[in-house]
């Protein structure tokens, strides 16, 4: 029986095939809402056993409740915010601590404030990079070693079709983001002879709280500014994510993939 898809959406989950990772054990950062649950639900479907984190305990209830009820892994909830490198690292400890170590990292987390050149600080850059850049490398730096000792790895970090191409308006986040893909790419590098694979996906529009904030909760626009025409669930997103941690993508390391209906225009 294909189990039913998240509250209030109306869709089924599409069947899946053997990813061949049951029994493995993910730590899903920022994974309470949006693009992060949907990464865990995918995970979870396939029979791995996830930890789970997000900042408020009652929101984090419900998405652990809801991964449970899925039927297939064993799921903890972290209360923790890995906006910091210190929370981030923190996060990384108690997950393997709880799940008795990682093979799995989906590397998530809040963007940055929008704004321009014009009217973000200098002092804005600091605390966008550790959000967007150095919280991830926090998490890698805790979660890799343990990984290569063991042969077998797999990094997945969400970031942004705007590594791409600059989204106006969000300065500190295509900067941050465009860092952080060259840190993932020299760590795939250095780490693929060892069984680790590393990659970033890069969701363009979903619906997610962060899309609804900065559209002041209207989506009109931001569904017809994509070739689709409509935006993309955190479901679909969520089976990139799981497919990239699967045995079949073995080989496929240091890329950077779009989920963004299209919206990325350019050849390369």
């Amino acid at each position: 029986m294909v189990p039913a898809g998240p509250r209030n959406s109306g869709i089924p989950y599409p069947a899946v095939m053997d990813l061949g990772i049951a029994g493995r054990r993910a730590a899903v950062a920022a994974a309470s809402d949006g693009l992060g649950l949907g990464a865990a639900r995918a995970l979870v479907l396939d029979g791995v056993d996830v930890a789970v984190c997000g900042r408020d305990p009652e929101r984090l209830g419900r998405a652990v409740d809801e991964l449970g009820s899925l039927g297939t892994g064993s799921v903890h909830g972290v209360v923790g915010d890995v906006s910091t490198t210190e929370g981030a690292e923190a996060f990384v400890v108690e997950a393997t601590d709880r799940l008795g170590g990682i093979d799995i990292l989906v590397a998530n987390g809040g963007g940055p404030p929008a704004g321009g050149f014009a009217g973000t600080p200098l002092g804005a850059y600091g605390p966008a990079l550790e959000l967007s850049l150095l919280a991830t490398v926090a998490m890698c730096v805790t979660a890799v070693p343990p990984m290569r000792a063991r042969g077998w790895g797999r990094v997945v970090a969400i970031t942004s079709v705007s590594v791409r191409q600059p989204i106006p308006g969000l300065i500190l986040s295509n900067t941050a983001r465009a860092g952080l893909t060259g840190f993932l790419k020299t760590l795939a590098l250095e780490v693929a002879a060892d069984g680790v694979t590393v990659n970033s996906v890069q969701p363009g529009s979903h619906d997610t709280e962060r899309l609804r904030s900065l559209h002041g909760g209207d989506l009109t626009a931001a569904a017809a500014a994509v070739p689709t025409g409509v935006l993309g669930r955190p479901e679909d997103f969520g089976a990139v994510v799981a497919f990239l941690c699967s045995d079949q993508a073995r080989f496929i390391t240091g890329a950077a993939v779009p989920v963004d209906g299209g919206a990325y225009r350019a050849l390369q």
